[in-house]
């Protein structure tokens, strides 16, 4: 189990604060976490390094 406490996240360049929808990030060896900025203590999403990579190329269109 990996702590993610202790890991810094930074917001999304693409959030939008004016409306509230805030994405976060954070990373650890091989994985990246998720979060909603709204809520730090929330739950996360955790994906393997691999798949957060295919993931941002996929939603960019290359």
């Amino acid at each position: 189990m990996t702590d993610w406490a202790a890991i810094s996240f930074r917001k999304s360049s693409r959030s939008d604060v004016n409306s509230g929808n805030c994405v976060e990030v954070g990373f650890r060896p091989g994985l990246v976490a998720v979060r909603d900025s709204k809520c730090p203590s929330g739950g996360l999403v955790v994906l393997p390094a691999g798949t957060w990579v295919a993931t941002l190329a996929s939603l960019s269109g290359r």
